[in-house]
């Protein structure tokens, strides 16, 4: 049928299916909605695990996906409404027909107004129609937009990771190769902006055309437009969809500026990002994660108030953990990192098993000489062994026995090594506070 579209029969089928696709788009649009409501939670919970496990990656798509459904809520939302008024004008016009002006038997001057400014009632269902399309196509235009920033945004760090930081190459060239373009899709992307804001201006002029037309082709491959072009172009050429596309980016400005809005109630303190000497974040408490069910934020330590005479440490399992683990023995770093999305299948295992235990009992050893538990000034003895969270979160966990603590406040520090200019320092990766009352 695809051969055949300057066919008059293939044409007259089109042309019934654009009188009847409201009824598709309220059924999709329904159904994607009742999706998106669900989907929100479980991505939000994702992307909060992915960032507490410091899984870069896994984040930012997840935040991808997150924003994509904001976008097809919104418009979608935005479009089952005015689809809705449609309908209540189509079934008004029905029962009324047009507007009848004499009827209302207003003055000569509000008629001759009325009849100028809100004219036929025709003509105001076609508008809503018009609308109502343009609003439909143009919500999943939009996913399309979001992802080819992701792939601008990608294909720099890829250059960055794969060029500039990779020790393979030497390093002059990959340095010089690297910059050029990195430069080149910086000015590209400012470009390609200026472009699609100006609804194409840089294609218009025969200068500017020439000197685009290369960039241009170089972005329609990174950012995959060669799947949605026709649409771009489509709303181009129609005034409603530029009308709309003007309307639209205020919209989302407007709305992400309202829900900036929070109600302060100090001048110094908002909200606790994490604990220190005066702060105690609930996501540092073990007992205050498990009763809301929500996540750790790094480390954790059993309650606030302690009446036994040890003390529960909980360390999250994060990729940052093991790359400090590396850099402290180099002999446990793999020569492939399986770190990242892989798939459970293995044909060949690269170590046996008693080389794999050897690796994994000095993979803690090094662990715990890295990570060590500080309280107020006084270093404790600890060792953490792997375990595992109520949210099948993987982490490191130790008892610390206080016994000959005082009573009162105190203040618990994970400390870490650190390699800089050739000295090995501790600093602090975290301060939660407690109370200490013995039983």
């Amino acid at each position: 049928m695809s051969s055949d579209y300057n066919n008059p029969a293939f044409k007259k089928l089109l042309q019934r299916l654009q009188e009847e696709s409201w009824q598709l788009e309220l059924i999709i649009s329904g159904f994607a909605i009742f999706g998106l409501f669900t989907a929100v939670e479980p991505i939000n919970d994702a992307a909060e695990l992915a960032q507490s496990k410091q899984q870069l990656v896994k984040f930012i798509v997840l935040i991808i996906a997150l924003i994509s459904c904001a976008i097809l809520l919104f418009n979608l939302l935005l479009h089952v409404i005015l689809r809705g008024l449609w309908i209540g004008a189509l079934g008004l016009r029905y029962v009324s027909g047009d507007i009848d002006y004499e009827a209302l038997n207003y003055s000569e001057k509000f008629t001759k107004y009325l009849k100028k400014k809100v004219g036929s009632f025709d003509k105001y269902v076609a508008t809503l129609e018009n609308y109502c399309s343009v609003m439909f196509a143009i919500s999943f235009l939009l996913i399309f937009y979001v992802l080819a920033l992701t792939f601008t945004i990608l294909t720099i760090v890829i250059i960055a990771n794969y060029i500039i930081e990779n020790e393979s190459l030497p390093e002059t060239p990959r340095s010089i190769i690297g910059a050029i373009l990195i430069v080149f899709i910086v000015f590209g992307m400012i470009f390609t902006f200026i472009d699609f804001i100006t609804q194409g201006w840089l294609k218009k002029k025969k200068w500017t055309s020439k000197i685009y037309f290369p960039i241009y082709r170089v972005f329609s491959t990174i950012t995959m437009s060669f799947l949605y072009r026709p649409l771009v172009y489509n709303f181009l050429d129609n005034k409603f969809g530029k009308r709309l596309s003007f309307i639209l980016l205020p919209a989302y400005i407007a709305i992400l500026v309202f829900t900036s809005f929070k109600y302060k109630t100090s001048n110094y303190f908002n909200s606790i990002n994490s604990s220190s000497e005066t702060e105690a974040s609930r996501y540092n408490y073990l007992d205050l994660v498990i009763e809301d069910n929500s996540l750790i934020d790094e480390f954790a330590i059993s309650s606030k108030v302690i009446t036994k005479p040890y003390i529960n440490v909980f360390m999250e399992f994060t990729d940052n953990v093991e790359d400090n683990i590396f850099s402290f023995n180099p002999d446990l770093k793999p020569k492939k990192d399986k770190r990242g999305l892989s798939s459970d299948i293995v044909i060949i295992n690269d170590m046996s098993f008693s080389e794999r235990t050897e690796k994994r009992a000095s993979y803690m050893k090094t662990l715990n000489e890295v990570y060590t538990i500080r309280i107020d000034s006084t270093d404790y003895d600890s060792e953490f062994i792997l375990t595992e969270s109520k949210r099948e979160n993987l982490g490191f966990e130790t008892f610390v026995n206080i016994k000959s603590l005082d009573e009162g406040k105190h203040i618990l520090k994970v400390l870490r090594k650190r390699i800089k200019k050739g000295d090995t320092l501790r600093y602090a990766m975290c301060r939660i506070p407690f109370w200490y009352f013995k039983e």
